[in-house]
């Protein structure tokens, strides 16, 4: 099994293996505790061009009702319009404006997040993780990376003051993005 080929071996058009891809987030709780949580129902593809890293191009569409924090209370309250409002934006999307290779392994991927209908610039940093060919002779590419964003700036503003100061919810959260893409023939 080669787990380095050369970055122009890797040229072509991939797709997330959602079994082997976690989409999650942490968010600050009570201002004393972190809530970790993962989006279970999403789709992905992505262009890879090994020769030119910046003319990559990925798009993402998570199922906003897949919101797990392994508190199905809590996940129904996520699913409201006082945060993600389900009923009326099912989907939240990312797709790239631009790839940025930093280093030989080390990417900023830059685009367009859009929560509730709003839509803001994000920019990503990946590493690649490596590639290689499963048992099943998939070509696989793996990445991490992950950004923090402000939850207001995609209207999602909804809180509880704290009866010794502070707030509920956090407004910064970090999406975080472990991947397994496999090339499509």
């Amino acid at each position: 099994m080669n787990t380095t080929p050369a970055l122009a071996e890797l040229t072509g058009d991939y797709v997330l293996d959602p079994a082997h891809t976690r989409i999650g987030f942490i968010a600050r709780h009570a201002m004393v505790t972190k809530v970790r949580g993962a989006f279970h129902h999403f789709e992905g593809t992505a262009r890879l061009d090994g020769a030119d890293p910046a003319r990559s191009t990925a798009q993402v569409v998570i199922k906003a009702e897949s919101i797990d924090t392994g508190v199905e209370q809590r996940d129904q309250h996520l699913r409201t319009n006082d945060f993600l409002d389900v009923p009326n934006f099912p989907d939240i999307t990312f797709r790239t404006t631009s790839v940025e290779p930093r280093s030989d392994t080390e990417y900023r991927v830059a685009g367009d997040l859009t929560i509730k209908d709003t839509t803001r610039p994000v920019t990503i940093d990946f590493e690649y993780a490596g590639s290689a060919v499963d048992p099943y002779g998939n070509r696989r590419v793996g990445l991490e990376g992950s950004v923090t964003i402000s939850r207001k700036d995609f209207g999602v503003t909804w809180n509880a003051a704290l009866e010794g100061g502070g707030v509920l919810v956090g407004d910064k959260v970090v999406l975080e993005f472990d991947i397994s893409a496999i090339k499509q023939d």
